[in-house]
């Protein structure tokens, strides 16, 4: 009898046992969370683009008068020095092809100017043969007024002839080196390409045939050669830039909406720049005027220039070069001393924002304000005191009341 009791006894603990396990399997439990605890400390907001780096002061030479630039002494990278280093060098242009009828007018035009050489020659003996004419009548007409057979006033005639006939002389010999001017003209008109180095060149009554030696205005390196090769250039068309490295600034494009929270003064990291350390910049100045810009995904964006002067040693950004991409973070808002709630622990609530915070193993959904945030964090304004627990990135399982238990 005993033995039957005993192992109804058993049947019922086990039995016991059985629905223990099932209500214990069906009881709610505990949702595993993680958990951050809102504190008080340091918060900064940036504001991040990326930029690149550009010489303050670059210098464009220019051609100073058309003519033919001679292949550029000069390569990029070089020193120069301000009103030293020889930068280009121009000559003069060769003439332009003549047509037929272009070449005959000119050939023309040589013909006349011979005939004229030829007549002014002549003009030249006729002149020196009246001369000589009015010599021997004034040798005559000196005797004679010894003897007084002729008038005082015959005497002064005589004179006066041989002084016309000198100014005669005279008149003749300019006007054929005149005519002499012109045939030479006119045969410059029949000068072919070509034939400068051949010809011209070489004349010595041609000295005006100079080349044009243009030196770099400040002292700096060669950033970009315009025309390097030899070629025919434009009065005012580039041939060169010239900058000093060692003068940097930073221009970065930042959007509007980021551009409008910049000031002035403000601190700025330089990140991304290839270098171990972050450098550090100050905002030198924000354009007043954005433009449009298409991103790489074909949006079109507004976009502000914002120039950054930096502040670190110029030793730890000597690598940098101009037109380098840099990334820059610009501090538009500090505090030493806030509350702060980690912003993965933010979920909107209609137009507000709330957290989950843990009571007595339980989340409460709590309405909070908040203020600045970063990527991390954000400011509390209201609504959570330091100390409180709340719950980080909450799940579709956690709701309010629900209990919840820390993740390993």
């Amino acid at each position: 009898m005993f033995g039957r009791i005993g192992r109804r006894i058993i049947a019922a603990l086990a039995g016991l046992g059985v629905l223990a396990l099932i209500v214990w399997a069906l009881w709610p439990q505990p949702v595993p969370v993680d958990m951050a605890v809102v504190g008080r400390g340091p918060l900064e907001v940036t504001v991040e683009d990326e930029g690149m780096t550009r010489i303050r002061e670059v210098y464009t030479v220019s051609a100073p008068i058309g003519g033919k630039m001679l292949r550029a002494p000069r390569e990029v990278g070089d020193d120069v020095v301000a009103n030293k280093t020889l930068v280009a060098s121009i000559e003069p242009t060769d003439p332009t092809f003549l047509d037929v009828r272009s070449r005959r007018v000119a050939q023309a035009a040589v013909h006349a100017a011979q005939a004229a050489v030829d007549l002014a020659e002549a003009k030249i003996k006729e002149a020196n043969s009246q001369l000589a004419f009015a010599r021997n009548d004034l040798s005559r007409a000196e005797k004679l007024a010894l003897t007084k057979t002729i008038s005082a006033r015959a005497l002064e005639k005589a004179k006066l002839d041989v002084d016309s006939a000198e100014a005669a002389v005279a008149s003749a010999v300019a006007t054929l080196e005149v005519r002499r001017r012109e045939l030479e003209s006119a045969k410059a008109h029949l000068i072919q390409p070509g034939e400068i180095d051949a010809k011209t060149r070489s004349a010595n009554d041609l000295n005006d045939v100079n080349d044009i030696h243009v030196y770099s205005p400040v002292n700096g390196r060669v950033l970009k050669i315009v025309a390097e090769s030899e070629q025919v250039v434009q009065a005012g068309a580039p041939l060169l830039e010239i900058g000093d490295p060692r003068d940097l600034e930073i221009v970065i494009d930042f959007l509007s909406r980021d551009a409008v929270r910049i000031r002035p003064g403000q601190l700025a990291r330089i990140e991304s720049w290839g270098g171990d350390k972050v450098l550090s910049a100050r905002v030198k100045r924000v354009e007043p005027n954005a433009f449009t810009k298409v991103s790489a995904l074909g949006i079109e964006e507004q976009r502000v220039k914002v120039i950054l002067d930096f502040t670190s040693p110029p030793a730890e950004w000597r690598e940098l070069g101009n037109g380098y991409r840099v990334v820059a973070r610009v501090v538009v808002w500090h505090r030493d001393d806030v509350l702060e709630v980690p912003l993965g622990a933010l979920f909107r609530e209609g137009d507000k924002w709330a957290v989950f915070v843990v009571e007595n193993g339980r989340a409460q959904r709590r309405l909070i304000k908040i203020g600045e945030r970063n990527l991390h964090a954000a400011q509390v304004l209201d609504g959570l005191k330091a100390g409180e627990r709340v719950v980080l990135h909450p799940s579709d399982r956690v709701y309010d009341g629900v209990r919840v238990v820390s993740r390993d």
